[in-house]
């Protein structure tokens, strides 16, 4: 006998594996800071896009943006604690708060069997703006003694761990707009693979800062529409770049016999991770898709996919030329021409903008609430489909429907591709 190729050794090894599941939801978003409000307003179509209030943007050429808004971290943290902690740690630290109390798992479980990988693309740089802006003006003593550790990538994860004394490992995900998705994809690898029982997880950033908007603007990522209904357009003719968002979603994960055994409220099972590099470019996918269709055929390998099964991808589709045609061209690969007409898709980052390295964490939300809900969240403002995006992307108005599978694409700067999949638990 031949050896097995990488896709029919994924499927081998998946039933060696302990199971995982989903146990808690977070979430601090441009369209709801709470899971229920903002799946409310995900399926009613109701975007978070506006004028940009966080900093005097009158000289920018992009002038909207998906801010969170009504969003207190006093709710979280006490007030010394948030003067010494970076805008995305805290939504960071509030997600995983609603995520951790709705599953319970803490207290169940020995310190040490629980982790958390939580990640950020970007990190602190509203720390890092503000302190290199105190620098200049008011010379090096001015700078805070906290800079650092506000500013780095890992402190999200660092804060969680030790707001709920979780002594397994505590690692971040840096992946540009994949590091949500990598970081969920790696939990489920610690715990499939032992190394721990539970991983508190997901991804967070807060990068709509002067410096973080004008170096978007000016490699040209960022749509400029005055006008919030016409500014995020996945797959739309009339697109021209994404809209930057804000906020942070996270996820309890679970062994499933240890969730079972507690009677834990369990939204459904990751079922299937795959990840991969373009190796091309620093910020344009490879033309033929190639990487992010590897991806997904990576995930629906672990999942044990079979054609005929129905499937809804939340797209990465982040509303640039380039991205929404390259995805297009990964999901057919992977899924076939055929089934990829049949399937579902949805961007939901015409809703809430591009969450950076917190999308790939709503997005899995979204595949999870949808699972539960019955309902498939709409791509809003498709209104002109690009003739070279010729898919079903729920425009304008969600449909109810249960799929078999569901999917989460993420494509980040540097190349990076994640996809996650998630099914119904069965026994």
């Amino acid at each position: 006998m031949g050896q097995a190729g990488p896709l029919e050794e994924n499927t081998m090894m998946q039933n060696n594996h302990r199971r995982v599941v989903v146990t808690g939801l977070g979430v601090i978003s441009p369209v709801g800071n709470t899971v229920e409000s903002c799946w409310q307003n995900l399926t009613a179509g109701i975007h978070g896009i506006g004028p940009i209030t966080l900093f005097d943007a009158a000289e920018y050429k992009a002038k909207v943006a998906a801010e969170v808004k009504d969003f207190d971290p006093r709710g979280y943290m006490e007030k010394t604690e948030t003067l010494r902690t970076d805008r995305y740690a805290q939504f960071a630290l509030a997600a995983a708060c609603q995520a951790v109390e709705e599953s319970g798992v803490i207290g169940t479980l020995p310190p040490d069997r629980v982790a958390v990988y939580f990640g950020s693309g970007i990190g602190g740089i509203n720390t890092f703006t503000e302190e290199h802006s105190k620098l200049i003006s008011r010379g090096p003593k001015r700078v805070s003694p906290f800079f650092v550790p506000m500013m780095i990538a890992n402190m999200a994860a660092g804060q969680i761990a030790i707001r709920f004394n979780c002594q397994g490992a505590a690692l971040p995900a840096v992946t540009a707009c994949a590091s949500g998705s990598n970081a969920i994809g790696e939990a489920l690898r610690v715990i499939r693979h032992g190394y721990a029982d539970a991983v508190i997880t997901g991804g967070a950033e807060a990068a709509i800062n002067p410096c973080g908007v004008a170096g978007f603007i000016n490699m040209q990522a960022l749509s400029v529409a005055q006008d919030p209904n016409q500014a995020s357009l996945p797959f739309d003719n009339r697109r021209g770049g994404f809209v930057i968002g804000e906020g942070a979603a996270a996820l309890v994960l679970e062994e499933y016999e240890h969730a079972v055994s507690r009677g834990a409220k369990i939204y459904g099972e990751v079922c299937g991770y795959g990840s991969t590099c373009d190796a091309y470019h620093i910020t344009a996918p490879r033309p033929d898709a190639d990487g992010g269709a590897r991806a997904m055929e990576l995930a629906l390998a672990e999942t044990g996919y079979r054609k005929g099964e129905s499937v809804y991808v939340n797209a990465h589709g982040t509303g640039t030329p380039l991205n929404d045609v390259a995805e297009t061209a990964a999901i057919k690969r992977a899924l076939g021409e055929d089934e990829a007409k049949q399937a579902w898709i949805s961007s939901t980052k015409s809703m809430t903008g591009h969450m950076l390295g917190a999308a790939g964490a709503i997005e899995a939300l979204v595949c999870l609430k949808a699972m539960e809900t019955g309902v498939l969240p709409p791509t809003i403002n498709l209104l002109e489909p690009d003739p070279a995006c010729d898919l079903n992307y729920i425009p304008n108005q969600a449909v109810e429907a249960q799929a078999d599978l569901y999917l989460s694409n993420s494509l980040g700067f540097g190349g990076h591709n994640a996809c996650l999949a998630f099914r119904k638990v069965t026994v």
